[in-house]
This record gives C-alpha cells, structure tokens and sequence, in this order.
C-alpha cells in the first residue's frame, strides 16, 4: 500500500512523467516475460538491447502516444456513462488500435535495423494476426477502464494488463 500512495504522489506530482516511465517500465517487464517465459532463452541469452529497445519504445512511443490519446479521446466524447464507455471503446478499437499497431511493428522493425523491404513484409506478415490478437483482449479491457477508471489512471491501468499484451507484441516484434 505504500508503493500505491507514493506511486498516486508521484501521479499527482508528475503525471506526464510519471505515465511516460509507467509505460517504458512495463514495455520492459513485457520483453522480459517473453524472452524467459514464453522464449524460454535464459539468462544468459537474455538480449538487454532488446529489453532496452521495448523500455525506449514504451518511454518514446507508447506512453506519449497512448497517454496523449485517452485526453484526446476524453475531450471529443466527455462523460463517464455506459454509453460514452462504449463510445470511447468503439473508437479506440476502430480507429486508434490498428494505427497505433501499424505504427508500432514497423517502428520495432526499424530499431531491429530492418530495411524498408524487410520491414515491408514483415507488417504484412504480422499485422493481421497482431490486430485479431487485439480484438481477442483488448475491447472488454476498454470498456471497463473507459468506465471504471479516472483519466490520470487509465494508462497505468491499460499498461498492467498490457504486461501480457506486451509480452505478446515483443514476442510477435523480434520473430524473423
């Protein structure tokens, strides 16, 4: 409980730098999980420049973006009922997700130094899979964060449940 306090501090202090570091933090813990758990590549052949690529990934990209959406998204549909829920849920599932995603696999692409043509085929290759993935998880979490949960929490929130998520995307990311 005194982790919460000081974590709720540090939010109300810092909001912006504090769901930025969230988000990296949690990118990270999400490489290390598919690295030991699902790739089973132990310690020794851990590959920290690809932990530190998703914690980059997670402070550049993720959080900003993520982040920097749930207040646009607050701002167009105001309100906190079932049907502005819905409505948030609608929108970021339409329209956000497959953006965010068919930004984030060619980014990872990029930073793995894959050239144009590589990158290319790879989000041919792993997109749709990526999106349908999405689908199987992400709508219910939504709903219920867009519902339940206070804007200054929803990345936190999103970003614990997104360890397995990014577990997922960094598994999914570094398959060649």
């Amino acid at each position: 409980m005194a982790l919460w306090r000081a974590y709720q501090r540090a939010l109300a202090a810092h909001p912006w730098k504090v769901q930025v570091l969230t988000a990296g933090s949690l990118m990270g813990l999400g490489d290390i999980i598919s690295q030991q758990l699902v790739e089973r590549r132990g310690l020794q052949e851990h590959q920290a420049g690809r932990t530190l690529t998703m914690v980059s990934l997670g402070c550049g990209f993720v959080g900003p973006v993520v982040g920097g959406w749930y207040k646009v998204l607050d701002r167009f549909i105001p309100g906190t009922t079932k049907v502005d829920a819905l409505k948030k849920m609608l929108l970021d599932q339409g329209a956000f997700a497959p953006c965010f995603l068919g930004c984030f696999l060619p980014l990872v692409g990029i930073l793995n130094g894959l050239s144009a043509q590589d990158n290319w085929a790879k989000l041919k290759r792993d997109y749709p899979d990526a999106l349908i993935t999405n689908y199987y998880l992400w709508p219910a979490v939504q709903l219920a964060n867009f519902y339940l949960v206070p804007l200054h929490y929803r990345l936190a929130v999103v970003q614990c449940v997104a360890v397995i998520w990014n577990s997922y995307l960094s598994w999914k990311a570094h398959q060649l």
